[in-house]
């Protein structure tokens, strides 16, 4: 080839070529990295135990039937873990006196924690008659030496999965074989 067709016409250069590669590989990535389905807890968990509640304080509002439960407040059925700087109690129809609850509402630097998993977030809301927990604003989660950022995490307590989604980021740590 010529200096003078140097870059031109259909000659395309190795780098060209490992360019149009990476771009193709990158395509799925970024798919990937909108929304990620992963394993959180385990299929063990049963979202029908009752809820244990410890905070500083408790108002309850028997007009629209919530409770709020406020300062290092700490909420445990079976082995899920959940705390938070406030947490809003939702009760089903025949609000509080009922006992039955609908869903909890918690906010301020809350950590979930089930199994060997656990997720940090803003917020999140465990609708109990779904046994699902939504997680939102900053969310982080880690599993052993594994972690996964994103905007939202929904967590099925039924089928023992998560699904993270919002510009989702991880850091994977492979096997070892050295000894």
């Amino acid at each position: 080839m010529s200096p003078s067709n140097r870059g031109k016409g259909p000659v395309v250069s190795i780098r060209g070529r490992l360019l149009a590669f990476a771009l193709v590989l990158a395509v799925p990535a970024a798919a990937w990295a909108q929304g990620a389905q992963i394993a959180f807890g385990s299929l063990d968990h049963d979202a029908s135990l009752p809820v244990e509640v410890t905070a500083e304080s408790l108002s309850v509002d028997q007009g629209d039937g919530t409770a709020v439960f406020s300062g290092d407040v700490v909420v445990g059925q079976g082995t899920l873990r959940l705390s938070a700087a406030r947490v809003l109690v939702v009760y089903g129809s025949g609000g509080a006196g009922s006992g039955k609850i609908s869903r909890l509402e918690a906010s301020g630097s809350v950590v979930l924690v089930l199994g060997e998993d656990a997720a940090q977030a803003q917020e999140a809301v465990y609708s109990i008659d779904t046994a699902t927990i939504v997680m939102t604003g900053n969310v982080l989660l880690t599993q052993g030496d594994n972690a996964v950022e994103g905007q939202r995490l929904t967590v099925d307590l039924n089928r023992g999965t998560g699904a993270m989604e919002g510009r989702v980021r991880t850091v994977l740590t492979p096997a070892s074989d050295k000894p």
